[in-house]
């Protein structure tokens, strides 16, 4: 089969899939991406495209989404022409991602090859993290600039043959009118790789011996320390963790930049304006900030981890919560409806108010000076992840039968 990707961020969501697939050496593979450099995947070729048009800094709000939207999609358009005319590759089946407008067009380039979608957020004024948290109100505007960026959805709706989205709430987000094409399929995670260590060695470079697992490491991750992943109350939460445990440890990882909402005004962002905040009450010989690590790193730290915290408004679960469970971490998170999904409380994980950072350290510091106690959501956790999550036994077999049901059955992947 020929299979075309496309995602502005290769590989993005088709991490794991895309690897699986160029690994069979059975398929010829495409992957149409903005990224330069893109990450080498065995058995995928990478071809590089660039937006026909990007918006001005200044371009009119309402319009500005739509019109980066389409530039992208004409840019992707133009590249799958150029690979076909120069090349010969005609894809059997497009697999990409509905958010940035790349799949807009193909219809228009190959009327009959099918496209496959995933759909990953519906904005809404109410439900979601605009106007969630006070200390963030929701301006005026927000409603109309929110619903003027459904533009890609809704388009997208007649530009793909079938949809994909990651979780049931990210599903009941969207309007009835996608119901007819949308199917919930996880990404997936390699459970298989992502296991627990009781003899993991992290050596952090303002320490002079090794952490292990005998250690009290409280661990947080977030691709940025932003407020939309609770970075703030986090922080808060931390003079009280210090004061009742004196030989907690605490690893944050995660840039310093903006993912989700409005950019903070602090020349430092959020972390900057928590450190004002709070600061002056924090050991911060005692807490490490990363930054960004490389991921056998990150898995290390999340083996290492007696107790991890994850904070998220409503909005797009992330993948650090199930590779966290699937590594038996013991996990502290916020109460919001997507978290539950993944997350019982008392069962896999326990869940506390996300406005009430007091509530947050009295749980962490439980499970830290009892952990017998709370020894048996680690083992669930990692069940229930292998169970709903897992790449080769749920996610792959869904996606592959997603892709079959579109293709001719002599075209038909195999697993």
């Amino acid at each position: 089969m020929k299979v075309l990707f496309v995602h502005q961020n290769m590989p993005g969501q088709y991490r794991e899939f895309a690897e699986w697939l160029g690994t069979t050496g059975q398929h010829e593979i495409v992957f149409l991406t903005q990224r330069d450099p893109a990450p080498k995947l065995t058995g995928v070729r990478t071809v590089h495209y660039a937006p026909h048009r990007t918006p001005a800094k200044n371009a009119y709000g309402l319009s500005k989404i739509w019109e980066g939207a389409t530039g992208a999609g004409y840019g992707a358009a133009l590249a799958a022409q150029k690979l076909e005319k120069e090349d010969g590759f005609r894809p059997d089946i497009v697999i990409g991602h509905t958010g940035w407008g790349e799949l807009l067009f193909f219809k228009q380039v190959w009327a009959d090859v099918p496209v496959l979608g995933l759909f990953e957020y519906f904005y809404r004024p109410t439900g979601g993290p605009v106007g969630f948290d006070p200390e963030e109100p929701a301006s005026p505007q927000s409603p109309f600039l929110l619903h003027a960026r459904n533009s890609v959805p809704f388009t997208n709706l007649h530009s793909v043959d079938r949809g994909i989205v990651p979780t049931y709430w990210q599903r009941d987000r969207f309007p009835e009118t996608f119901a007819q094409i949308l199917h919930v399929l996880h990404d997936g995670i390699r459970t298989d790789r992502l296991l627990p260590n009781p003899n993991v060695r992290v050596r952090l470079t303002r320490l002079e011996r090794d952490l292990t697992r005998d250690d009290e490491i409280v661990t947080y991750v977030a691709r940025n320390m932003e407020r939309t992943r609770g970075v703030h109350q986090f922080m808060r939460a931390l003079p009280k963790i210090q004061a009742a445990r004196p030989n907690a440890r605490v690893i944050a990882i995660g840039g310093n930049e903006t993912s989700y909402g409005a950019p903070s005004k602090h020349p430092r962002g959020v972390r900057g304006e928590m450190e004002a905040e709070v600061g002056h009450l924090i050991d911060w010989d005692r807490v490490h900030f990363l930054g960004r690590v490389p991921y056998p790193e990150f898995c290390r730290i999340l083996q290492l981890s007696r107790c991890h915290i994850y904070l998220t408004m409503p909005f797009v679960l992330s993948w650090s919560l199930l590779e966290a469970m699937s590594m038996q971490a013991t996990i502290v998170a916020s109460d919001v409806a997507p978290v539950r999904e993944a997350v019982t409380h008392g069962e896999t994980g326990l869940l506390v108010d996300f406005f009430d950072p007091s509530a947050l350290a009295r749980q962490v510091c439980d499970v830290l000076e009892a952990p017998h106690a709370f020894a048996h959501l680690g083992p669930a956790a990692r069940q229930h992840v292998v169970e709903k999550y897992d790449f080769l036994t749920r996610s792959l077999p869904g996606l592959v039968d997603h892709i079959n049901a579109l293709v001719p059955s002599d075209k038909a992947i195999r697993i």
